[in-house]
């Protein structure tokens, strides 16, 4: 089991973060037959152009540094805020020092692709950083970018969902809503499948990021990395490209009309007007009208948070919702 020793100050300094990088390596090693598997319409759309940045990239490079268990920290460097981009990400990996980056070579590049004398050849040589950064900026373009803007709003809307409930009922409810295998014990956080017995934060709070991709928790316990928790974000229905099913209560129905109302019972989370638009198979046009109508009526508000404008229910539109069901 592993614990997290949690003081009132680690919970003052405890924050969100969004790290492109990471889930760019969650994808990868989705790809590569290493972690959770893809849905078959992703699959089927990347894995060819997968296949190919192998051939003809450095990508096999950066895949030999992914244990069963772990990834190196240089590709995935620890993210600074809700606003990291992957520019941001690719500047920190290019500042890797050649003398981190091969001692992690040496601990994580241990198995078979390893030893490829292509990826032997990169590993060892004098540029390895950049070689390895290129390729991970090829894949980024060519696997991720095009959905990252939807992806990255599912994790916004997580964050903004996640901080009111810490509004509304505390950090201990909060932490134990991120996934079944966590609890709130006397104090800690507790992750029973973890090995790693009691880790102490000592006043450095606890690093919360939300992910499209990781079916479970993963943590990060060792630097350069702040003590971490990755989690799997809510809504992730449309990743997976599954339309959500939405309720339409008859009576707020009747009140509202009904694509105000599938607009309201939707709106359990914040969202912005293209993820609802996406989920509930609107147009982004009439979404914003509708949200726009409903917002002046005292039924919505909208707050920003990062790039993304994101639309809650007020008390009274949650007591719409209610009263309705």
């Amino acid at each position: 089991m592993l614990r997290f020793e949690v003081s009132v100050e680690d919970l003052l300094r405890s924050r969100f973060a969004l790290s492109p990088a990471m889930d760019l390596c969650s994808l990868l090693r989705s790809l590569a037959g290493h972690d959770r598997p893809l849905p078959r319409a992703w699959a089927t759309r990347l894995l060819p152009a997968f296949e190919r940045l192998r051939r003809e990239s450095e990508l096999n490079a950066a895949l030999a540094l992914h244990t069963l268990q772990s990834g190196p920290n240089f590709v995935a460097p620890p993210p600074r805020g809700l606003n990291q981009t992957w520019a941001d990400d690719l500047a920190m990996i290019r500042a890797t020092p050649l003398e981190a980056a091969r001692h992690e070579f040496a601990t994580t590049a241990t198995g078979p692709l390893a030893r490829d004398p292509r990826v032997r050849a990169v590993l060892d040589s004098t540029d390895a950083v950049s070689r390895i950064a290129e390729a991970m900026d090829q894949a980024w373009h060519e696997l991720l970018a095009p959905d990252w803007p939807q992806l990255r709003t599912i994790c916004e809307r997580d964050v903004v969902h996640r901080v009111g409930v810490i509004g509304q009922h505390g950090w201990a409810t909060t932490i134990e809503s991120l996934h079944p295998s966590i609890a709130w014990r006397t104090g800690g956080i507790e992750i029973g499948h973890f090995r790693g017995g009691t880790v102490r934060l000592v006043g450095d709070g606890l690093l919360l990021i939300p992910s499209v991709f990781v079916g479970n928790i993963a943590a990060h316990l060792e630097d350069p990395w702040p003590r971490t928790l990755v989690y799997p974000a809510r809504g992730t229905a449309a990743l997976w490209g599954e339309q959500e099913t939405v309720p339409q209560p008859d009576a707020l129905t009747a009140l509202v009309g009904r694509a105000r109302a599938r607009l309201l019972v939707a709106l359990d989370a914040p969202a912005s007007t293209s993820h609802l638009a996406r989920s509930l198979a609107m147009t982004p046009g009439a979404v914003g009208d509708h949200l726009a109508i409903l917002r002046g009526a005292g039924l919505l508000v909208r707050a920003r948070s990062g790039r993304s404008v994101l639309y809650r229910r007020t008390p009274l539109g949650e007591a719409l919702v209610a009263g309705s069901g």
